[in-house]
């Protein structure tokens, strides 16, 4: 990437390389400080195989970093990054299906002091073993990674091919851990099926309180084999956010410290302990910050829960 390239900032009258973009974000002077400054740790769960915590909310980059190379979608992007991280994040979750992500990610994590806190997941999604074997190795060199933390199979495609690559390249060191992905509940029991044929270290479903059927069987399962989850879909998209637009909040928010319905939806879904860890998109650094907020304590407890449950229904 060539860096004498210049890129819209701030003032108008201003025009900064990408290299002087990239130095203010990662000293963090791009990014909004309201709550950072104060903020504890995020709440932490273990890696049932291995032990190894993690902060319980994540950042998606699905949309979010399908960014151009350049300009204010990027830099926003970038200012979001470097404000999770800050934050204490650490879970960001990609995929070659993503478009730019991937190669955008990489770039922004280059020189990012933070760098070594990032625990980078990925997925394969295309068909057949060479192709899979290419486009794992095109990840590594998009996210400048020659290790990565978790490699997924992307909604399950050609699980049984992919599945023996992803064994090799753990045997090889190039990933840490292995997992399934989908965001359909119409995929859940052939995602158990998988999940109790080779025992995933990860596994990555949709669940919310608009798609609460994971808690059903999958969810059960996946603690019972000793299965990291991760949540995709938090919001649907955001339009669980659209839902409640104008709507108060349950007393029940104020009790557990949310400021927003965002927060109060991720606590639900942290409120469920077989979760893991809870995936949110977004490309605005203080929607970051106040996800980041939402794995703070307390979380709901099941009388809680059954009240946030009831007051979404009746929207």
């Amino acid at each position: 990437m060539d860096d004498s390239q210049v890129y819209p900032f701030r003032h108008p009258a201003k025009k900064l390389t990408r290299r002087e973009a990239m130095l203010l974000i990662s000293a963090g002077l791009a990014v909004p400080k309201a709550g950072l400054a104060n903020a504890a740790s995020p709440g932490r769960r273990s890696i049932p195989g291995s032990g190894e915590p993690l902060p319980v909310v994540g950042l998606g980059t699905w949309q979010a970093f399908d960014t151009p190379a350049q300009g204010a979608e990027f830099i926003a992007a970038a200012a979001t990054l470097s404000a999770f991280l800050s934050g204490g994040g650490r879970v960001i979750d990609t995929s070659p299906m993503y478009g730019r992500a991937e190669a955008r990610l990489g770039e922004m994590l280059d020189g990012q002091p933070l760098l070594q806190d990032a625990f980078i997941a990925t997925k394969i999604w295309t068909r057949g073993r060479e192709e899979g074997i290419r486009q794992l190795q095109e990840s590594r060199r998009l996210l400048g990674s020659p290790t990565l933390d978790l490699v997924q199979v992307h909604n399950l495609l050609d699980v049984d091919v992919h599945w023996r690559t992803l064994q090799d390249a753990r045997e090889a060191g190039q990933v840490r851990y292995l997992g399934i992905t989908h965001y359909q509940n119409a995929a859940h029991d052939e995602l158990e099926r998988v999940m109790r044929a080779v025992r995933p270290d990860f596994l990555q479903v949709n669940y919310s309180l608009a798609e609460p059927d994971a808690a059903s069987r999958l969810l059960p399962a996946a603690r019972d084999r000793g299965v990291a989850v991760l949540v995709n879909r938090p919001f649907i998209k955001g339009a669980m956010i659209d839902r409640v637009q104008g709507k108060s909040l349950p007393e029940v928010a104020a009790d557990l410290g949310c400021r927003s319905a965002a927060q109060l939806f991720l606590k639900w879904v942290l409120g469920e302990p077989a979760v893991t860890v809870a995936l949110a998109g977004t490309r605005n650094a203080r929607h970051a910050e106040e996800n980041l907020q939402a794995a703070m304590p307390p979380l709901p407890d099941e009388p809680q829960r059954r009240v946030i449950e009831s007051w979404f229904a009746s929207l």
